[in-house]
């Protein structure tokens, strides 16, 4: 996967590069912090949510399309600095819905949060 994958406007705001499907990294910089000094709890939430699409993606056909349900997750710890992955994983798919798992780390290995997600498959359409 290229390391210059942009989805969009938010994708390429936030520095995502994507690695396999499931796997997004990013380097902390200034923007992304809080008034606090820390990561902003929306950029973990947002690579969460675009790990576990990306994860989902490679499971459905042409026909189909997703669409995030809900996402309920736990900050563990912060970043201030340095490199941040999220690992995405389905687990269990069926015709009109999956669930998902994941997890963001830092690059020192510290668990920065995990969560849970359901997402929609329906059929996409015609154009």
């Amino acid at each position: 996967m290229s390391g210059d994958w942009h989805l969009d406007g938010i994708t390429e705001f936030m520095g995502f590069r994507h690695e396999a499907p499931g796997r997004i990294r990013l380097t902390v910089r200034p923007e992304l912090m809080n008034r606090g000094g820390m990561l902003s709890g929306a950029v973990a939430f947002t690579m969460i949510d675009y790990a576990m699409g990306s994860a989902l993606w490679t499971q459905i056909t042409e026909e189909e399309a997703i669409a995030t349900l809900n996402i309920a997750i736990n900050y563990v710890a912060t970043a201030t600095q340095g490199d941040i992955v999220c690992d995405a994983e389905v687990d269990r798919r069926n015709r009109r819905a999956a669930t998902l798992t994941s997890r963001v780390h830092a690059d020192d290995g510290r668990l920065l949060a995990t969560a849970i997600g359901a997402y929609s498959i329906f059929p996409r359409k015609k154009r």
